[in-house]
């Protein structure tokens, strides 16, 4: 089962990831995600981060309507005796 602490290491251990990866490594879809995400995007814990023109056409090509580029932003807590969750 999907929960809210479980993205919040997998985040604080990444750094920054894009919602595909995060539906990927979840077994989730991304409206169930993007409204995880909501939640700790709300107690700033992280942020959305701005694509830029190139997203969807160079690099990896990725979906543009999956590229949501999310990044862990609060540093009060420390990651490094958080496990990745594991699936």
């Amino acid at each position: 089962m999907l929960s809210l602490v479980d993205i919040k290491k997998y985040l604080m251990q990444v750094k920054i990831t894009t919602l595909n990866s995060l539906c990927t490594y979840f077994h989730a879809e991304p409206e169930t995600m993007r409204c995880m995400l909501a939640h700790w995007v709300r107690k700033g814990c992280i942020r959305q981060c701005m694509k830029t023109p190139a997203c969807g056409t160079q690099c990896f090509k990725c979906n543009v309507a999956v590229t949501e580029i999310y990044e862990w932003v609060d540093g009060s807590v420390s990651a490094v005796s958080m496990p990745l969750p594991a699936l």
